[in-house]
């Protein structure tokens, strides 16, 4: 199982155990803008999920980790999509479960540990992030550990009935 330590958080492999978490947040509907997710998760769909989640990142191109705090307590997810080995990047993308637990600096450890990850261990030269460019949390996390907007998509996502801008956050391994 990878497990990834931080000096308050563990980044680590999803479990049988994290069916109900995935659930739940899978299925919040506040979540879907920065998902993409249009209709419900089915229990059985995620438990089917949950039971290839071992397989390799080189063979299904994403990698979901469980963002834990060292006691154990789930606080959210945060992964590694459209792996690509030929060019050595990947998209990075998270989300903290619950308010309560957002400002905290979380997020910040959790990107940390997934960058070295990313880095050290897959050898990647660069990660992106999309952010909706009113998400002004994810984008000052971004900012603050050393991704650059590269671009914006205007209207890229249509939700709640209009059209919002994205940007394109990149950091190089130099």
């Amino acid at each position: 199982m990878l497990k990834l330590r931080g000096n308050h958080i563990i980044l680590r492999a999803l479990e049988p155990e994290d069916l109900d978490f995935l659930y739940d947040l899978e299925n919040a509907n506040e979540v879907w803008e920065v998902s993409g997710t249009t209709t419900p998760y089915a229990r059985h769909v995620l438990k089917l999920y949950l039971e290839n989640a071992h397989r390799d990142i080189y063979d299904v191109k994403q990698l979901r980790l469980c963002i834990t705090s060292v006691m154990g307590e789930r606080l959210g997810l945060i992964d590694l999509f459209d792996f690509d080995p030929k060019h050595r990047r990947a998209g990075l993308g998270i989300l903290i479960a619950e308010e309560k637990h957002r400002n905290k600096g979380i997020g910040k450890e959790a990107v940390e540990l997934l960058c070295d990850y990313a880095f050290d261990t897959l050898d990647l030269h660069q990660l992106f992030a999309n952010v909706g460019a009113d998400n002004k949390r994810s984008i000052h996390l971004f900012k603050k550990l050393g991704f650059v907007q590269a671009g914006l998509k205007e209207d890229w996502n249509y939700i709640n009935g209009r059209y919002r801008d994205e940007l394109l956050f990149q950091k190089i391994n130099k």
